[in-house]
């Protein structure tokens, strides 16, 4: 998925964190208040943010009585496009790299590990069930 939005800045990913949790459409004015008061962003900043995200595809604005920003792209496909983007440019596309090069830098708890594993097994038992059915 080449989308421009995987190429979202950290400080333009704060602003589509802030819509995210909005859970709906948010007036500037309540953005500008929020990203203000969290990350000590001048106005203008935020204003240059949005119409940055605006232009990649990644919000959405509508005019009402106000300027509303909704995200175009949901968290779930954000984290999908960047991890793949990732695994892409850092891995060769290799899961297996990303995963041990985790491990070896001890950025897995033995929690998560765990986690990862059972959640793999699953993954497997899904995908072989599938090739039997077919």
């Amino acid at each position: 998925m080449d989308q421009a939005y995987e190429k979202i800045s950290d400080s333009e990913l704060a602003v589509m964190r802030a819509l995210w949790s909005a859970g709906g459409p948010v007036p500037l004015a309540r953005l500008r208040e929020r990203l203000t008061r969290e990350r000590g962003w001048e106005p203008s900043t935020v204003k240059t943010l949005l119409r940055r995200l605006c232009r990649k595809g990644a919000v959405a604005q509508e005019r009402r009585e106000v300027y509303y920003y909704t995200p175009a792209v949901t968290e779930a496909e954000y984290h999908e496009s960047a991890a793949g983007s990732l695994l892409d440019r850092v891995f060769d596309g290799s899961a297996s790299r990303l995963v041990a090069s985790l491990v070896q830098a001890e950025r897995i708890s033995g929690d998560e590990l765990d986690e990862l594993c059972r959640f793999l097994e699953a993954e497997k038992q899904r995908l072989l069930g599938e090739k039997d059915a077919n």
